[in-house]
């Protein structure tokens, strides 16, 4: 857990660096996005949740250019993104499931809300290595009625790859896509943070053509 700690402290100041906010800032989505629980229903409701140390609700590798690849390809309008509001801690990623409890119940509760209060609408989520775990937790034990709304399910970096066998328990395979890049030591089981755990978004437009095609299918 030690060597977790230090490597990834290190690692976060280059995934949350002043460079890389102001490019996402000025590109598209921010750093923090509640667009759902203020704004309500929309055609596609986005639940984003970042990795440990990020900035933000949504982070800054993952989470922005995944919601401005959605709004690209349907419209501001018909999407509400919505990043999971969590301590995103380093010590968090060692307990049971690997996610902080309260993410989880955030996510959890934020997937109950849209279907109770928005049945209409196609449900993606997705998160990044923490994130990811949180996205394993919070689906898992969804009602039936929850995991139907759900078309598509992204993974990136996942520190639960190897520990749910590549997949979400109890939600559909063919709805998820779980992201890992060749040498990230997080996808195979371990804590450790290598340098391609940090470069997740240059696979975005993957993630996006996924969660399009599936949202299409959905129509």
């Amino acid at each position: 857990m030690k060597t977790f700690i230090s490597i990834l402290a290190a690692a976060s100041a280059v995934v949350a660096s002043p460079v890389g906010l102001a490019n996402r800032q000025l590109g598209g989505t921010r750093t923090t996005v509640n667009e759902f629980t203020t704004g309500g229903c929309r055609d596609i409701i986005f639940l984003f949740a970042r990795g440990s140390t990020e900035i933000g609700n949504m982070g800054t590798v993952c989470g922005p250019p995944t919601s401005d690849g959605l709004k690209a390809a349907f419209g501001n309008d018909a999407v509400a993104t919505e990043g999971i509001d969590y301590a995103a801690l380093l010590s968090t990623n060692a307990l049971p499931g690997g996610a902080d409890p309260a993410g989880i119940r955030e996510m959890s509760d934020l997937l109950v809300q849209a279907n109770q209060k928005c049945p209409d609408s196609k449900l993606v989520v997705a998160g990044y290595s923490q994130g990811a775990a949180l996205v394993h937790r919070a689906v898992e034990d969804q009602s039936d009625a929850v995991k139907a709304q759900i078309v598509a399910a992204v993974t990136y970096g996942d520190t639960q790859n190897v520990q749910d066998r590549g997949q979400i328990p109890n939600f559909p395979k063919d709805k998820t896509k779980v992201i890992c890049n060749t040498g990230d030591l997080v996808c195979s089981g371990t804590l450790i943070i290598a340098a391609p755990h940090l470069t997740y978004g240059r696979r975005v437009d993957e993630a996006v053509d996924f969660m399009v095609s599936k949202l299409n299918a959905a129509a």
